[in-house]
């Protein structure tokens, strides 16, 4: 879920539409950036078994989601009223994917993790499914996009948090949280937001209702996902 910096979009200055839901959601919001999976990464308290759960679970995730980021670069492709700007942030995101299922594999690789064994969990499947779901021709360009934002916002500013000041992250997960926490990925997070916040501020009442729907389902699985690592599926 790491992308990389991409032009267009716009960095979303001022209250967006997305902005207004971080405030109306924000308990669940901050149960998806501030779950006790991050809690215990950052104070060194993590179960290195929870870790490699998450590391094959996420692995798989990411490999559903490959196919999901490249349906949101259709539609812009289609549907965005700035197709050059938004078709080249999405493609950044796309072209990051390869290299962070190299990262997963070597990270694998490193922890003992035999990614070929690894079966999805329900929770793991459930999520894929709800890609799935965003990938048909029905879902307007508006709710694809803010979903993308808001799955990798979610890894930005959870993994920031483990990098922050005070932060006791044990040496050997720092490169994990560097991958998503670091800050050329938070630019590139708040350029979606600015894609996000100007195709919700074009669209309809019925389609801005349809990406709040969506931006909670994100949290909802996202939060899921961690319990799933926990062991708590």
């Amino acid at each position: 879920m790491e992308g990389k910096q991409g032009g267009g979009g716009g960095g979303g200055g001022g209250i967006g539409v997305t902005e207004t839901w971080l405030k109306k959601h924000t308990l669940l919001y901050k149960g998806a950036t501030r779950h006790p999976f991050i809690l215990s990464i950052r104070d060194g308290t993590l179960d290195l078994s929870a870790f490699k759960q998450w590391l094959g679970q996420d692995y798989i995730f990411v490999r559903n989601f490959v196919p999901f980021v490249a349906n949101v670069l259709q539609k812009a492709s289609k549907a965005s009223d700035d197709k050059d700007g938004d078709v080249e942030v999405v493609l950044g995101g796309i072209a990051s994917l390869s290299d962070e299922l190299t990262w997963f594999k070597n990270e694998a690789s490193k922890w003992d993790v035999m990614l070929h064994g690894v079966a999805p969990q329900k929770t793991n499947q459930d999520y894929c499914r709800f890609l799935e779901s965003l990938m048909s021709a029905e879902v307007e360009y508006a709710v694809a996009v803010t979903a993308f934002w808001a799955i990798e916002t979610v890894y930005q500013k959870s993994f920031a948090f483990c990098l922050e000041d005070g932060s006791q992250t044990p040496a050997e997960l720092l490169d994990t949280c560097q991958r998503w926490g670091n800050e050329g990925f938070g630019q590139y997070c708040q350029t979606l937001q600015g894609i996000a916040n100007r195709c919700l501020e074009k669209a309809t009442d019925d389609i801005r209702s349809k990406a709040e729907a969506t931006f909670i389902s994100v949290l909802e699985y996202e939060i899921e996902f961690w319990n799933m690592s926990q062991g708590r599926d």
